[in-house]
């Protein structure tokens, strides 16, 4: 069984994704970010970073005691270990797709996320910021589009690069990508959307809400990053 710890957003979507695709037994350990939830003790010793999603497997493949593994890139690829698949063995093969993996977690994710903070988050409209963060999304759509091309999938076979891409690509309406400017992009987002297991893995929390672009006072303070600075002392003063 593993605890997975998850909030319904783009990085809580690889997990359950994963979870559903590779057909694990799993409980749902919701952690409101909204509410501060990431903050709490208990949380902390799991993934202290104060991010979800994290997991804690208690049938890990050693056969020994619990663990306990946090952020999302490092999940997948745990995940793909335990099971055998989607994370292929053969060197070349699981090269690319620790690439992609990377590529996904250092650049695609990290960037559509600023876009989408200062085009619907911010307290203050930054053109600036608007444009710098569109564009660098907008140059990371052309890169997917072209390895691509020819390609069913990122990696040719379906895998945990495909899953941790395709939740961030869902966020294309709202950050007002036309994907007809990215034809394979559009291609490979249907087709992933087409695996039954993936429709699962989006599906889980919906009860929870999705992201929405409004914030209250008190979700605003537990999602900026210069309020928890702040207010937690994590640095010294």
């Amino acid at each position: 069984m593993i605890d997975a710890y998850y909030w319904p957003t783009p990085n809580g979507w690889k997990l359950s994704i994963a979870l559903e695709e590779m057909d694990l037994d799993y409980r749902v350990c919701p952690v409101n970010i909204g509410k501060g939830e990431q903050f709490q003790p208990d949380f902390l010793q799991i993934s202290p970073n104060n991010r979800m999603p994290a997991i804690v497997d208690h049938a890990p493949p050693d056969g020994g005691s619990p663990i306990s593994v946090f952020e999302s890139g490092a999940i997948l690829v745990y995940l793909g270990n335990k099971t055998g698949q989607f994370y292929p063995a053969e060197l070349r093969k699981r090269n690319e797709v620790n690439e992609w993996l990377m590529w996904q977690i250092g650049g695609l994710g990290p960037m559509i996320g600023q876009a989408g903070h200062f085009k619907l988050y911010a307290p203050a409209r930054l053109e600036y910021a608007i444009e710098r963060y569109h564009a660098e999304m907008s140059r990371l759509y052309g890169v997917l589009d072209r390895r691509l091309q020819g390609r069913e999938y990122i990696c040719d076979e379906y895998s945990i690069a495909d899953m941790a891409c395709w939740p961030w690509v869902i966020t294309y309406k709202r950050q007002e990508v036309d994907l007809d400017q990215f034809p394979d992009v559009k291609r490979w987002y249907k087709t992933c959307q087409g695996r039954p297991g993936l429709r699962r893995g989006y599906e889980i929390g919906k009860e929870f809400g999705k992201p929405g672009g409004q914030w209250d006072e008190q979700t605003r303070k537990n999602m900026m990053p210069q309020n928890q600075v702040k207010d937690r002392n994590y640095v010294k003063r």
